[in-house]
């Protein structure tokens, strides 16, 4: 009985850790990399994830690349005239010591454009993300059904590729 249930456990390890979905780089902790599931032609796709700092040090992440896409961008949303607008967060995203910023839709987020490829729901791709201080981390960014919507219309048209 005791090896059966030994046996068990060994066996259900891989597949626990397989379906774990937050990444850890230095003290950063990066929760369930997700995407929408793209439309046929979207030029541009959203990246979204939590990322938690629990060192007494702020980070920034930079940006990063993948190979899902021509270019992975940081993007920034406000809101003017009921109309949320995107700008690239040139100078990256901040992460505070002891804070926690979430990346979703119509807020902070990553921006994939021109996208190589379009995973169907429960599909995945990976993507490096880019740390000022904690270097590079790996991730999968996993394709969830569509997100809720942001509060207006988004304006991409300053996202046309190159």
């Amino acid at each position: 009985m005791i090896r059966l249930a030994v046996a068990s456990a060994l066996l259900a390890l891989p597949l626990a850790s397989a379906t774990a979905h937050d990444f850890k780089v230095g003290t950063l902790e990066l929760k369930h990399p997700w995407s929408a599931k793209a439309p046929p032609v979207a030029p541009v796709l959203g990246g979204y994830l939590t990322i938690v700092n629990s060192g007494t040090e702020g980070d920034r992440l930079l940006g990063g690349s993948t190979p899902a896409a021509e270019r992975l961008e940081l993007h920034e949303s406000s809101l003017v005239d009921g109309v949320a607008r995107m700008r690239p967060a040139r100078q990256g995203i901040e992460i505070p010591a002891g804070g926690t910023v979430s990346l979703q839709p119509g807020g902070t987020h990553i921006m994939l454009v021109g996208p190589k490829m379009r995973p169907p729901e429960g599909g995945s791709f990976k993507a490096t993300l880019q740390f000022e201080k904690a270097g590079p981390v790996e991730v999968e960014f996993v394709v969830q059904g569509k997100p809720p919507q942001p509060a207006g219309p988004e304006d991409h048209s300053g996202h046309a590729k190159p």
